[in-house]
């Protein structure tokens, strides 16, 4: 009675377990307001872009200048620069970083068919030189760097900015499109820290800040 007792005890217990089972692995129908349709279609458009650049403005980011060397403009070829605040640090190993660029932009455009380049970490004091670089429309970058000191970079040959809390020289090693920009992926062919006792320039809600 007891072995048969037992037995009967085992098989419901394994029953009740199988069932378990099925019930954690089907799939988990979602519904409702702002959750996702079953066949990945959304149930609400996309925020609009007032609303997103309202949020992504929220998003405290430091400041960097985006540099290269053009030696295709030109007989000596041209110094191109950007300012950036869509930059950040990828991989230890290899080292690497990313940057934003808008697509067909200037430094989209070279970075397309010129696989170095380099980007300075700009202090609170360099808000002229964020903002000079940030200008749509301008003719040519040669004399955006005509008043600003720098050194020329051995791996790159881009622009390095004097007074830079750190500077990094890089070799594109992939491009990703992602919308209406390309992501490109830098390894970091030199890193240094020139001021490293510096306080960073920051981009808050539209506008430059230093760090309080």
């Amino acid at each position: 009675m007891r072995d048969g007792t037992a037995r009967a005890y085992v098989r419901h217990v394994s029953s009740a377990e199988r069932t378990q089972s099925v019930e954690r692995t089907r799939p988990v129908e979602r519904s409702g307001p702002g959750l996702p349709h079953p066949g990945g279609v959304p149930d609400e458009p996309l925020a609009s872009e007032g609303e997103f650049r309202a949020a992504m403005s929220r998003l405290t980011a430091g400041v960097v200048l985006v540099s290269a060397h053009d030696p295709e403009e030109g007989v000596r070829g041209e110094d191109v620069g950007m300012t950036a605040t869509a930059f950040m640090s990828v991989s230890l190993d290899p080292p690497l970083v990313l940057v934003s660029l808008r697509e067909d932009s200037r430094m989209d455009e070279l970075l397309a068919r010129h696989p170095h380049w380099a980007a300075s970490v700009l202090s609170e004091s360099q808000r002229h030189v964020a903002g000079r670089f940030a200008m749509r429309g301008r003719i040519s970058d040669r004399l955006l760097f005509d008043d600003v000191p720098y050194r020329r970079g051995e791996a790159t040959g881009a622009p390095l900015i004097s007074g830079a809390l750190a500077v990094v020289e890089c070799r594109t090693v992939q491009r990703v499109a992602a919308g209406d920009h390309t992501l490109v992926v830098g390894q970091v062919l030199t890193a240094s820290t020139p001021s490293p006792s510096g306080r960073p320039l920051t981009y808050f809600r539209g506008r430059y800040h230093g760090l309080n």
